[in-house]
């Protein structure tokens, strides 16, 4: 049970955090590329790396793990763990995101 809930909460937390990061990489480049100067500067960066990192991962760890995750059947030994349902999402939300900010900046 608990190797399920770790698995589980290990894969959230990397689906957030690709998420994120994938989102300020682009955001940063571009900006770079078409105004000459980064909308985010390095600390902001580092910054938002902090919160995000502490917040989540404290979320994450606290979640107990529950009865439901013993009917389903374990994770295989190759099953990757991002699969291609969390890089749909993973793509779908910095898409979405990506939206907003480029639409807030420019």
């Amino acid at each position: 049970m608990w190797g399920r809930n770790v698995y589980d909460s290990i894969s959230k937390f990397l689906q957030f955090q690709l998420t994120v990061n994938v989102v300020a990489v682009i955001v940063a480049f571009t900006g770079a590329c078409i105004t000459q100067d980064s909308p985010l500067k390095a600390v902001q960066m580092l910054w938002v790396n902090l919160i995000m990192d502490t917040l989540a991962s404290l979320a994450l760890a606290t979640e107990p793990p529950t009865e439901a995750l013993l009917l389903r059947k374990p994770y295989g030994r190759n099953k990757p763990l991002i699969s291609r349902t969390m890089m749909k999402n993973i793509l779908g939300h910095a898409f979405y995101q990506l939206v907003v900010v480029f639409t807030l900046l420019f």
